[in-house]
């Protein structure tokens, strides 16, 4: 099995056991290629979900860039409800199981089709 492979594993893990929701394995594993090389580097592997910069980031950077959704109130909040879903105490919250929430959220799966 390859790291990223081992990556997707831990990431579908995090969704059952941490958000409670069960992983489309092909979307995760498309999100998570999606994410590019940033899923290896331990630092831009996760959110920073306490900097406002960066969840300004993600929303700028990936919903409304890559999932080409228009800048509104609703971007922030459901940034904040994937955290919230995540845990807020969650210590490490990998950019693919964020992404893949708000991927769900907004049903936007048709951008990784």
């Amino acid at each position: 099995m390859g790291k990223r492979d081992e990556l997707i594993a831990k990431y579908a893990d995090d969704l059952k056991n941490k958000c409670k929701m069960t992983p489309d394995m092909d979307l995760l594993t498309k999100v998570t290629i999606g994410c590019g090389p940033s899923i290896y580097d331990a630092d831009s592997a996760t959110v920073a979900a306490g900097q406002a910069t960066e969840l300004e980031t993600v929303k700028k950077n990936f919903l409304m860039k890559k999932l080409g959704l228009k800048d509104s109130p609703d971007l922030m909040s459901a940034i904040n409800s994937a955290i919230e879903t995540y845990g807020k105490s969650e210590r490490n919250k990998y950019r693919a199981v964020v992404y893949y929430m708000l991927v769900k959220h907004f049903g936007k799966e048709a951008a990784y089709r």
